[in-house]
C-alpha cells in the first residue's frame, strides 16, 4: 500500500494539483496509485477513460480490446492517430497512457471478452469500466462482475445521447436490473448502423472516468442506483433512479441466456423462424458461385454503397422502401425470384425484409445476417 511518504519526486510534481485538492489530497492519490482497473474497449468511450485515468495516476490499467485501428474510428476515438491505422487498439492506447504517466503499469489484453474468459480477465481488477459497444459484452461484464463482487462503471452512446451509471451487486443495482432481458435480434441498432456524433463519447467517457475515480478513492456520491442521461442536442442531463430487483435470481454463471455472435451486435438467442428468414454470408457466397438467380438489395445509404457492395446489388435505401414499400416491391423484387436484402450489420435489412414481406406475402425474401460487415470479412484477398 502506497503511503504519502512513499511518493517520489516525479509523482509529487505530476500530481500536485491532486495533492493540494481539499477533499482529495495525498490519501486519495495513493489510492489511485494502488488501484487496478480493467477498461473494456479502447474505442470511443475507452479513449477519454484511458487518457484521464492514466493521467490521474491509476497504477495498473488492463486494456481489453481485440480490434485494430481503422480510419472510420478516428472521428471519435481520439486516443488513436492516422499513423496507428492497422495497429491493435490496445497497443496504440497503451502508448498514450504511458506517455501521460510513464510509471503506470499497462497490460494489453488483445482479446475479446467472452463468457469463457471474463472471470479470469476481470478477477484482479478493483473496478471495471465497460466501454463496450454491444449488448453481449455488457451482459458478460455485468454477470462476471456480480459473481466477483466488482463495481462496474457503465456507459453507452448512440446518435446524440449517452447514459452513465455505476453498478455494484450487493451495494446497488446491476446492468440486469436496468435491462433484465436482451433485445430481440435486430431490435436495437448499433452505433455503426445508427451513427454517433464524434464528441459524444468524449463527454460520456470523461464522466465514466470521473465515476471511477470517485469509487476508487471513496469521495463524493457515485452514480450507484442512478442513471445519468445526457442529450447532446438539448445540452441537458436528466437522472433516472434505479433499484435492485429483489425478485431477480442472483447470477451464478456468465450470460447463460445469451449466445456469442461473430456476425454482429449481441442479440438474444434467435428463434427458428428468424433463422429460417435469414441467410449467412457464406451461404450467399455459395449461391452466387453456383450462379443461382438472386435479387440482391442493398438498403444502405448511397455513400455507404460507394464504400463497397456485394456484386450485382441494387442500392435502394431503407428510407425509400419505408416510404413506398409497394412501389419498391413492384419495381425491384421480381415475382418468384429469391431476394436477399442487406445493410451494414443486419438491422436495417430486417426492417426492409418486414416491409417487403408485408407487401408480397410469402415471397422468398431473406436478410443477410451480419450485413455487409460479415460479407466483407469473408471476401477473398488479392492473393486468392
Amino acid at each position: 500500500m502506497t503511503r504519502v511518504e512513499d511518493l517520489n519526486p516525479s509523482q509529487i510534481e505530476r500530481f500536485q494539483r491532486h495533492l493540494g485538492l481539499v477533499g482529495f489530497g495525498p490519501e486519495a492519490q495513493c489510492a489511485l496509485l494502488d488501484a487496478r482497473v480493467a477498461v473494456i474497449g479502447a474505442g470511443g468511450l475507452g479513449a477519454p477513460i484511458l487518457q484521464y485515468l492514466g493521467a490521474a495516476g491509476v497504477g495498473h490499467i488492463d486494456i481489453v480490446d481485440d480490434d485494430v485501428v481503422d480510419r472510420s474510428n478516428l472521428h471519435r476515438q481520439v486516443i488513436h492517430r492516422e499513423s496507428d491505422i492497422g495497429r491493435p487498439k490496445a497497443s496504440s492506447a497503451a502508448d498514450v497512457v504511458h506517455g501521460l504517466h510513464p510509471e503506470a503499469e499497462v497490460t494489453e489484453r488483445r482479446i475479446r471478452l467472452t463468457k469463457d474468459n471474463a472471470l479470469d480477465v476481470l478477477r484482479e481488477a478493483d473496478l471495471v469500466l465497460d466501454g463496450s459497444d454491444n449488448f453481449l459484452t455488457r451482459y458478460i461484464v455485468s454477470d462476471a462482475a456480480e459473481i466477483l463482487g466488482k463495481p462496474v462503471v457503465y456507459g453507452a452512446i448512440l446518435r446524440f445521447e449517452g447514459q452513465i451509471s455505476v453498478f455494484w451487486s450487493g451495494h446497488g443495482p446491476t446492468y440486469r436490473d436496468l435491462f433484465p432481458e436482451p433485445p430481440a435480434p435486430g431490435e436495437v441498432p448499433s452505433c455503426a448502423e445508427a451513427g454517433v456524433i464524434g464528441v459524444l463519447p468524449g463527454v460520456v467517457g470523461t464522466l465514466m472516468a470521473t465515476e471511477a475515480i470517485k469509487v476508487l478513492t471513496g469521495i463524493g456520491e457515485p452514480l450507484l442506483g442512478r442513471v445519468l442521461v445526457y442529450d447532446a442536442l438539448a445540452a441537458s442531463f436528466r437522472e433516472l433512479r434505479l433499484s435492485p430487483d429483489s425478485g431477480r435470481e442472483p447470477v451464478t454463471s456468465v450470460a447463460p441466456d445469451l449466445q456469442d455472435e461473430s456476425d454482429g451486435p449481441l442479440c438474444a438467442v434467435p428463434s427458428e423462424t428468424a433463422e429460417a428468414e435469414a441467410i449467412s454470408a457464406a451461404e450467399l457466397r455459395e449461391l452466387l458461385e453456383r450462379g443461382e438467380g438472386l435479387t440482391i438489395l442493398d438498403v444502405r445509404e448511397p455513400w455507404e454503397h460507394r464504400l463497397g457492395a456485394i456484386p450485382g446489388a441494387v442500392n435502394i435505401p431503407l428510407g425509400e422502401i419505408d416510404a413506398d414499400p409497394e412501389g419498391v416491391a413492384a419495381a425491384s423484387v421480381p415475382s418468384g425470384r429469391p431476394t436477399v436484402v442487406y445493410c451494414k450489420a443486419g438491422v436495417r435489412s430486417r426492417r426492409a425484409q418486414d416491409l417487403l414481406v408485408g407487401v408480397l406475402g410469402d415471397a422468398q425474401i431473406r436478410s443477410l445476417t451480419g450485413g455487409y460487415d460479415a460479407w466483407d470479412v469473408g471476401a477473398p484477398t488479392a492473393e486468392g
